[in-house]
């Protein structure tokens, strides 16, 4: 999800790449969930989120949306994100004592913070948001390492080449904005991407890239 800021204004004004050292590591949270209160529909979830979601659930797309995810409009895209519900707009996968569920499994966003990414024109750095975790005590830790994904090398590749599809698809719209290419765009990515089920016993990577070029052929 785009955000139009000023990152100087937000981050300790440091880019850091995944062998850096951060003061992210807020030592297991000991208790505290605000980062998982009143978000919105900002924790936006990758096609990665949903397929590792998928196993640790043992649940199809449908079946999530009916557990704590849903859809809305995201850059002008259809996607899904997490659910805050209940009068504290609380995830919908904590439990009563304000603990992760899916913790294992949790989404790339949530991976990330007290972290956030900008985009650069090949690939991406780290940033460190300052303001938006409440724990003012956190250690140092390694980026890779705080962010705790396997096979990173080809995690970041993923990321990239999925931020770059979904801008070039916005690109189409801005050059054709009637609803109905809005909608034919939304349905396409989320049909390819999220709703079609993944093959859990396979390496998502390859289903991932598999689905892209089916998608590159049609455009």
């Amino acid at each position: 999800m785009k955000r139009n800021i000023d990152i100087k204004e937000i981050s300790d004004g440091k880019l850091y790449g995944p062998n850096d050292m951060v003061k992210a590591d807020c030592r297991g949270c000991e208790g505290c969930s605000a980062c998982c209160h009143g978000m919105g529909t900002s924790i936006v979830l990758t096609p990665l989120d949903i397929y590792r979601l998928e196993k640790e659930l043992n649940a199809s797309f449908g079946e999530l949306m009916t557990k704590g995810v849903e859809l809305n409009l995201a850059d002008g895209v259809i996607l899904p994100n997490l659910a805050m519900r209940g009068e504290k707009e609380a995830c919908a996968f904590l439990n009563d004592s304000g603990r992760c569920t899916i913790h294992g499994a949790r989404p790339d966003i949530c991976r990330l913070f007290p972290l956030g990414r900008i985009y650069e024109e090949k690939g991406f750095r780290y940033f460190l948001q300052v303001y938006e975790c409440e724990k003012k005590d956190r250690l140092k830790v390694k980026v890779k390492k705080w962010i705790d994904i396997p096979d990173p090398a080809r995690h970041d590749k993923f990321i990239s080449d999925w931020h770059a599809y979904l801008k070039k698809q916005e690109e189409i719209l801005e050059n054709d904005s009637s609803d109905e290419s809005r909608k034919a765009v939304s349905m396409g990515i989320l049909n390819t991407f999220y709703v079609r089920n993944y093959d859990r016993t396979r390496d998502f990577y390859e289903q991932f890239y598999e689905r892209l070029e089916e998608t590159e052929a049609v455009l």
